[in-house]
């Protein structure tokens, strides 16, 4: 009941249920997220951590191959007696059938321009959160957006903010599991901590997650070769990937390219060994390990958060005037933080510091005065587009049904984080891909297996 707008109209073991599956189809192991489950010799990411077992979960994340999804199933498909996968077309439109209550057709285009149309007694859009909604948009050029009735279509988009507001400090000698490790069953795994049920309910907080980061690689006062090397590599990225790498902070300006090459000229030994541990366990491993963890030379660990949202009304993706090549109308993002979330952060990490100062080997420093300034400046995740087609028990406050349905188009479905009513803390794909298998038996179930086969 603390975050407004919330809520799914399914359960948890509704999804919970196609986990296993889907942590098979993403090459991610066990559906167990637990350290004493998951890691063969389980130590605690900080000893006496359990002395705050009321307020912090000690757990981990998996990380897939990662799994190129197309590269893995193109041969199964390519081979599939009822399946015919058209590449390099788009979707430009959805088309009712006479009486408005269900899909008929859809119109496609080809690289060439080519334009046709394609029937079928159901139809499932996967086209992500920002595309999805454009076409439910474009698709009803006199109305309000396919399955918007009450104008919900294109509402509550949330995604995750993340920044770097504190660190950790442990006390000289005491160890702290920071890199990362291999599961039971062989899968990279990082710890992480989150908060119980019952100190989110408390404390009102959101689903918040902390990780112990790798500090600033753009100031080269951190000495080391290797992460003034990669910083030196990635300083084309995108600005927001940028802004990660530097803790989201993008007031101090980056150290000079002459300090990060003395740090390579200083350290060329150790720029060796990881150049070959990189070759080995990044480049030809199938299983690849995920990036780089440096720690910090002084011992402390800089504390990234991730957090969800509240979700709202006014955080949206609507119709801009501009069109694109084939005609259709370009989207607008509005996408804002409220004060809610930001005040949600800092009490976040005002229960953070209670907590691990309860271990009595650490403690967490941040400015208490600068706190609120540094969460709102955060960086929201790209690429995790949430909330657009929200899941609801009626259209008065969603767009799809509990089975993924677009109100009043019963033919027509949506798999894509934008039915997420909220986003929680962690990247999507997982529950995309569990909520997916659970539609494929739903439409199994609704089609009859021998059209599924």
């Amino acid at each position: 009941e603390q975050v407004p707008n919330s809520g799914w109209p399914i359960t948890y073991g509704d999804v919970a249920s196609h986990y296993p599956k889907a942590l098979e189809y993403c090459h991610a192991g066990a559906f167990d997220f637990t350290v004493d489950g998951s890691i063969a010799h389980p130590k605690p990411t900080l000893p006496g951590i359990e002395r705050a077992a009321a307020t912090l979960v000690d757990c981990i994340e998996r990380y897939s191959l990662p799994t190129d999804f197309g590269r893995e199933h193109r041969k199964r498909i390519a081979a599939s007696r009822n399946v015919t996968a058209v590449l390099n077309a788009r979707c430009l439109r959805l088309h009712k059938r006479t009486g408005g209550d269900a899909i008929e057709s859809a119109t496609i285009v080809d690289a060439a321009g080519t334009r046709r149309s394609v029937t079928a007694s159901v139809f499932v859009l996967a086209l992500g959160g920002i595309e999805t909604t454009r076409l439910l948009f474009v698709s009803d050029p006199d109305g309000p957006g396919l399955g918007n009735r009450a104008d919900r279509l294109g509402r509550f988009y949330t995604c995750h903010f993340e920044n770097v507001c504190a660190k950790l400090v442990v006390d000289r000698g005491t160890p702290v599991a920071f890199a990362f490790e291999k599961t039971r069953d062989g899968i990279y795994a990082r710890r992480k901590l989150q908060f119980t049920e019952a100190a989110q309910r408390e404390h009102r907080l959101l689903n918040t997650a902390f990780r112990l980061h790798f500090p600033d690689y753009s100031d080269a006062s951190h000495g080391s070769a290797v992460m003034s090397a990669i910083f030196l590599a990635k300083s084309t990225l995108i600005p927001e990937y940028q802004a990660i790498l530097r803790h989201g902070d993008d007031r101090a300006a980056p150290s000079s390219r002459a300090k990060h090459l003395g740090n390579l000229l200083n350290d060329l030994p150790r720029l060796a060994h990881f150049g070959g541990t990189w070759l080995t366990k990044r480049v030809l491993a199938r299983r690849k390990l995920p990036y780089t963890l440096i720690a910090n030379a002084d011992g402390s660990y800089p504390l990234e958060f991730n957090s969800e949202q509240i979700p709202s009304e006014t955080s949206r993706v609507r119709l801009g005037e501009e069109v694109d090549q084939h005609g259709l109308r370009r989207i607008h993002i509005d996408w804002n933080m409220s004060p809610e979330d930001v005040e949600a952060g800092a009490r976040a990490f005002e229960v953070l510091r209670r907590a691990i100062a309860s271990t009595g080997h650490a403690r967490i420093e941040f400015d208490s005065e600068t706190l609120l300034a540094g969460i709102r400046s955060s960086v929201p995740v790209g690429g995790h587009h949430i909330g657009t087609t929200r899941m609801a028990h009626n259209d008065r406050d969603g767009v799809v049904d509990a089975n993924c349905a677009v109100f009043g188009l019963p033919n027509l479905f949506v798999a894509s984080a934008s039915v997420f009513p909220v986003s929680s803390h962690a990247n999507p794909t997982l529950t995309i891909v569990a909520m997916t298998i659970r539609l494929a038996a739903h439409l199994r179930s609704r089609l009859g297996q021998a059209s599924m086969q």
